[in-house]
């Protein structure tokens, strides 16, 4: 069994899986539900200084994705000081207080919520290039508490490198990344009417959809500052948080599977991490924290296309590779595949869609 607990800016986890600021954590008792689901620490829904008013319909789960028009939470932040943070507490797990928006807001609320955070998460959700503002809510909240500050950044309207430095150098501890994506449009094609309420209509893309955004973010902003990082955006399974650790992340926040599926989602993600790393042979998160960001120097060195290899004990001749090879360089033949090593390019396409793993290329 692995090691799965970390320290990241001072919070002791008992694990990197966490619920995003979100529905996962929309009150007191939803968020005992995440510690008992196995969560390693928790994250409050975004509080500001009054209540949101939410459209309906609000969430859809669509093709590889999900939509919201979701905001912050429906309730004020008096009910969260006097009820629910406490509830919360009574876990024992660390809590990170989210709030929003601005840093009056900001400067109005970091006081209140001080005596339940262990750690505050600022959302720039609607902050574009302009770092002004964020820098301006990260001294706030740095002003009014001691514990550390997070910064949630979204890759709406901004240059993400540039806003992780911009936050690093206002004295932000660590970072979030990423918010949802939007805005985005689905309609009911029976009704002809858009999935999400609201004047627009719009909604904002979030689960495994979002997570190749969500990787490349972390993996540029691991490059460009020294911050750590919880990573956001599509995790659903074991090897989703494996990824985004690869990348620079250090634990990883969950919203839309957990909505799907519930809050034994995140003991699950736990238990799947601590599988692969036992099947790969590391005893703790140490040994993969980063480790794209360490071999990517090896791939820049390639200057031919690395073909992939057969294992022909493992194929099951289900033509997967075959139907979608554009070069014609993979036949079913006897129900097992055969590689023309002349006509294919390298281009991975097939190692990705092989269900038995029989087609393997070094990278």
């Amino acid at each position: 069994m692995a090691d799965l607990s970390l320290n990241i800016c001072g919070l002791v986890l008992r694990n990197p899986v966490l619920p995003a600021a979100g529905p996962p954590g929309r009150n007191g008792e939803a968020l005992v539900a995440c510690a008992r689901g196995g969560a390693g620490g928790l994250v409050s829904k975004t509080v500001s200084t009054q209540p949101a008013v939410v459209p309906a319909p609000n969430m859809a789960e669509i093709r590889g994705g999900f939509l919201n028009t979701e905001l912050w939470s429906e309730l004020p932040v008096e009910q969260w000081i006097a009820t629910e943070y406490a509830l919360a507490k009574e876990t024992g797990l660390p809590l990170i207080i989210s709030l929003g928006y601005s840093a009056a807001d900001i400067t109005n609320l970091a006081p209140r919520v001080r005596p339940f955070a262990d750690a505050l998460e600022l959302s720039t959700h609607y902050i574009g290039e302009d770092p002004r503002p964020m820098i301006d809510a990260i001294q706030a909240a740095k002003q009014a508490v001691q514990v550390p500050v997070l910064v949630k950044l979204s890759p709406l309207g901004r240059e993400m490198t540039a806003a992780a430095q911009a936050a690093q150098e206002a004295g932000a501890d660590g970072l979030v990344l990423i918010n949802s994506f939007g805005p985005c449009l689905a309609i009911d094609v029976e009704s002809a009417l858009p999935l999400m309420g609201g004047e627009t209509g719009y909604g904002w893309l979030s689960g495994p959809a979002l997570k190749p955004l969500a990787v490349r973010c972390i993996f540029d902003v691991a490059r460009a500052v020294s911050l750590p990082i919880f990573g956001v955006g599509g995790v659903t399974r074991g090897v989703d948080a494996i990824e985004m650790i690869m990348a620079g992340a250090a634990a990883v926040q969950v919203c839309t599977a957990a909505i799907l599926k519930g809050p034994t989602v995140f003991g699950e993600i736990a238990s799947e991490m601590d599988a692969w790393l036992e099947k790969h042979g590391h005893t703790s998160l140490d040994a993969i924290q980063g480790l794209t960001l360490k071999r990517w120097g090896e791939r820049q060195l390639r200057t031919t296309p690395v073909l992939p290899s057969l294992d022909l004990d493992a194929c099951t001749g289900c033509r997967l590779c075959e139907a979608s090879c554009v070069y014609d360089a993979i036949r079913i033949i006897d129900k097992k595949a055969v590689l023309d090593q002349e006509r294919c390019t390298g281009c991975g396409l097939c190692v990705t869609r092989c269900r038995p793993g029989a087609l393997r290329v070094a990278r």
